[in-house]
């Protein structure tokens, strides 16, 4: 699928030909890499054109073009060749580094598809966190949000049962209650009030606000309490009668 997609793209294949394995050295790896059977290799290369004319690899710093060269060689077990074009003797530009291990040719990924695979890693970590944390919360009307966890059922089922006093509402349905009636009051303010139970009620622009009373008319009616009480203490109780048989 990703070579139907993306043609130029050969970072998710490889290839190896398991003759070449036991000669591969620093001065036969370029002719192991130049086989026709080679997806990574290109025909149309300065390579083919000194390998058909029978002339020796120095003869590339003397042709423009696309051309092949062994970058790296650590015999025998790696070689790293680097595909560039070359513009004169002394200027080149590097278009890809192909690494052979154990025979075994990859193409080496360039910094921009090394940095996409990593942001896609860690995207698909972090989306996996997520969906598991999610799969953890739980929502009911009468409690809110809470977090449910595996652990914790296997503990409920552990413990002993016992049973959980039902409580008329929770703090959360009193607060939101609350809230909803403070809400409509501002909205829709009262026209009646009842000022006593079983009375009729009257329009709030009727009701009349009934003037303080004077602190001094008040310490004068508390003092003739006082007297009376004193007063009626100092007679005594009253005589008792005799009854009639």
């Amino acid at each position: 699928q990703c070579r139907f997609i993306f043609p130029d793209n050969l970072l998710g294949i490889s290839w190896v030909d398991s003759s070449w394995i036991p000669i591969l050295n620093n001065g036969s790896v370029l002719d192991y890499f130049s086989e026709r059977s080679n997806p990574f290799y290109d025909r149309t290369c300065n390579n083919e054109v000194v390998k058909m004319q029978r002339m020796t690899l120095d003869h590339l710093n003397q042709m423009v073009g696309v051309e092949y060269i062994l970058l790296h060689a650590q015999e025998p077990i790696l070689f790293i060749i680097r595909k560039q074009q070359r513009q004169s003797p002394t200027q080149v530009i590097p278009l890809a580094d192909y690494y052979i291990i154990a025979g075994v040719i990859y193409q080496a990924p360039d910094l921009g598809s090394v940095i996409n695979s990593r942001v896609l890693t860690a995207v698909h970590g972090i989306q996996s966190a997520f969906e598991e944390a999610m799969s953890y919360c739980r929502y009911h009307p009468s409690k809110g949000y809470w977090w449910h966890f595996k652990d914790e059922e296997e503990r409920e089922k552990t413990k002993p049962k016992a049973k959980k006093k039902e409580e008329p509402s929770s703090i959360f349905q009193r607060q939101r209650v609350d809230a909803l009636l403070l809400d409509l009051r501002q909205k829709f303010p009262p026209r009646f009030v009842q000022q006593k139970p079983g009375e009729k009620p009257v329009p709030v622009d009727q009701i009349k606000k009934e003037p303080e009373p004077v602190p001094e008319a008040v310490k004068t009616e508390e003092k003739e309490t006082v007297k009376n009480a004193q007063s009626a203490g100092a007679k005594g109780p009253p005589e008792k009668r005799m009854r009639l048989q």
